[in-house]
């Protein structure tokens, strides 16, 4: 299993960082998309779907990002879109909440047409906040990936350690209140590192969502906004669990041996993107 791991992740790395540190975006739009592309078939697979009919809904999310990118051309640029990313948000602050609250049993009473219809939205709107990161510089990009890393990897030790008291214990027994403070503490010291000794050094493209929104809010209101985001990353990671719980699935697929599946991966990720650029592009707007 670990030879598997270990395996899997170099060849995704091989394939990431270049897509990653390519002076075009299209390279790192291609990566993303046929991760998504994946994304919607274990979302299909997930709720209902067999055989190959899966990956028509992998097709539809990747055909809604084209189309709303192609809509959105004469509007300012992709991560600009305010409105787009804050009404994203708010569908996941209201809507993420009620869906763990619910648990499996309330998610799996929902329509096959519901489920699949949230899917190609989330997702599809998951990647092009991915590719309006991408636009505002490499800088920026990273840091919202290491967010996520870095409060996922927090989180695992620290619940690990310290972990007495549940999270979520009928959605994902494993993951604890400790461990979600010990993610917030982490990406407090990263953000506040990386604003510090990384943002505006010659070798960078841009400013991190760090330094974004430290400069548009000040420091203690940037603290509070990434602890926002790790709680998305929770609510991503949670939202992920209660679909495999929901039909009773380890993993997402076995797309990535000795990881799981796809959305296994970047389940963290779903709601971290929309909501980094919403509470940037909203920084900038009030000041």
């Amino acid at each position: 299993m670990l030879r598997q791991r270990i395996l899997t992740a170099v060849v995704l790395l091989a394939l990431f960082l270049p897509s990653l540190f390519a002076a075009s975006p299209w390279p790192f739009w291609g990566f993303t998309g046929v991760m998504m592309l994946a994304a919607g078939w274990e979302w299909g697979r997930l709720n209902g779907m067999l055989g190959l009919r899966p990956w028509t809904l992998g097709l539809l999310t990747v055909s809604l990002a084209a189309v709303i990118f192609q809509w959105g051309a004469w509007l300012p640029s992709i991560d600009q879109r305010t409105g787009l990313w804050s009404g994203m948000t708010l569908a996941w602050v209201v809507l993420g909440p009620a869906a763990l609250r619910g648990g499996p049993a309330a998610w799996a009473r929902l329509t096959p047409a519901v489920r699949l219809a949230l899917g190609v939205w989330l997702l599809a709107l998951a990647w092009l906040a991915m590719l309006g990161a991408r636009e505002r510089g490499l800088n920026f990009l990273l840091s919202v990936f290491c967010l996520v890393w870095v409060a996922d990897s927090a989180a695992y030790l620290g619940g690990r350690l310290l972990g007495r008291h549940k999270l979520a214990v009928t959605i994902s027994p494993g993951k604890t209140w400790e461990g979600a403070i010990s993610g917030a503490l982490a990406v407090t010291a990263l953000a506040i590192a990386w604003a510090t000794w990384i943002d505006g050094t010659a070798w960078v493209d841009g400013t991190s969502v760090f330094g974004t929104l430290q400069t548009h809010l000040g420091r203690l209101n940037m603290v509070l906004a990434c602890w926002a985001l790790t709680a998305m990353a929770v609510v991503g990671d949670l939202f992920e669990s209660l679909l495999k719980r929901s039909v009773g699935a380890k993993d997402s697929s076995a797309l990535l041996p000795g990881h799981g599946g796809v959305l296994d991966r970047i389940d963290a990720l779903l709601p971290v993107f929309p909501t980094a650029l919403a509470l940037c592009t909203l920084a900038e707007f009030w000041k």
